[in-house]
């Protein structure tokens, strides 16, 4: 049974293995993410510190697409699916930030939501198939691919991060504070 923090949040386990302290990070970031997101409004969600564009809005369509781009399109081999498909990235390398001001906030967050439950069933199949040294299945230009270990690593590092930034942006809109 997993343990729930005041906020919602799954606790990773104390004493699991590899993979399950790995999913239960990643997971915990998610939430600590959704947590920091939750109750916003359109100008909520568009709020930025004064030295930066970053948003909570543009966050999680920032992370829709990594997990997008590390769980479909590196881990399973697949195309991009919409809204990513149709993006000029070299028009604007940062649309996910920049687009994110045309949604409403429930676009956003059901994004995010449907790009993280079809990750967690991708890092499930690839579990399935041969454990956390499954290989993606897209390589870079030398050839190499990354396992499930190393996706999920740096999954849990790129939320981590940004979760540090949802922390002052949020509490800069309406003083929520917490780890």
């Amino acid at each position: 049974m997993t343990d729930i923090d005041e906020q919602g949040r799954p606790l990773p386990p104390e004493t699991g293995g590899e993979t399950e302290t790995l999913l239960g990070f990643l997971d915990f970031q998610r939430a600590t993410l959704a947590w920091k997101c939750a109750g916003l409004d359109a100008a909520g969600l568009a709020a930025a510190l004064p030295t930066s564009t970053m948003t909570l809005g543009g966050m999680l369509k920032h992370l829709a697409y990594v997990e997008q781009w590390w769980f479909s399109q590196w881990l399973a081999g697949r195309s991009p699916e919409a809204p990513w498909d149709t993006v000029d990235w070299s028009a604007d390398a940062d649309w996910d930030w920049h687009s994110a001001a045309d949604d409403t906030p429930e676009q956003i967050r059901t994004l995010w939501e449907d790009c993280v439950a079809r990750s967690r069933e991708l890092t499930a199949a690839a579990l399935a198939e041969g454990g956390l040294d499954t290989l993606s299945r897209r390589a870079d230009a030398a050839g190499r691919a990354p396992s499930l270990r190393w996706i999920l690593f740096h999954m849990v590092e790129e939320y981590a991060r940004h979760v540090g930034h949802a922390d002052l942006i949020r509490e800069s809109v309406d003083g929520l504070t917490g780890e």
